[in-house]
């Protein structure tokens, strides 16, 4: 069952991992920020030609560096992508971006296994 509604011109997007069902995820991340890109294009935030402009200079990025084309990082660098086109757009400064991805970071640190991850302040942080 695909949960996604479809991709504006599947076919302008490099090397999609999917299958004959439409775009395959092999972490939920994934699918969160492939959700995210499509979102924001309809929204009217990028339109679809940007999307595909800024992932395919992404990829190519990652090629001239060196990276192997095995599909792999292919949302890594969707994510690249999609943080180089909202800074660019404005929709948020690049230094909060950066501070949010830390708070991030910090929040999958303190958090136990197995427990969700959430960005509320830690015990300790929360009753001093």
């Amino acid at each position: 069952m695909n949960l996604f509604k479809p991709v504006p011109d599947a076919t302008t997007l490099p090397s999609l991992p999917g299958d004959e069902d439409g775009p395959v995820f092999a972490e939920p991340w994934e699918a969160h920020a492939f959700a995210l890109a499509v979102e924001l294009s309809e929204f009217g935030l990028f339109t679809w030609s940007e999307w595909t402009a800024a992932l395919g200079a992404e990829l190519t990025q990652a090629s001239r560096r060196g990276e192997p084309d095995d599909g792999s990082q292919y949302y890594h660098h969707w994510l690249a992508a999609l943080e180089t086109l909202v800074t660019a757009k404005g929709a948020i400064d690049h230094s909060r971006l950066l501070a949010r991805k830390e708070e991030w970071v910090q929040a999958y640190h303190r958090t136990p296994h197995g427990r969700p991850v959430t960005l509320c302040a830690a015990p300790s942080e929360a009753a001093g």
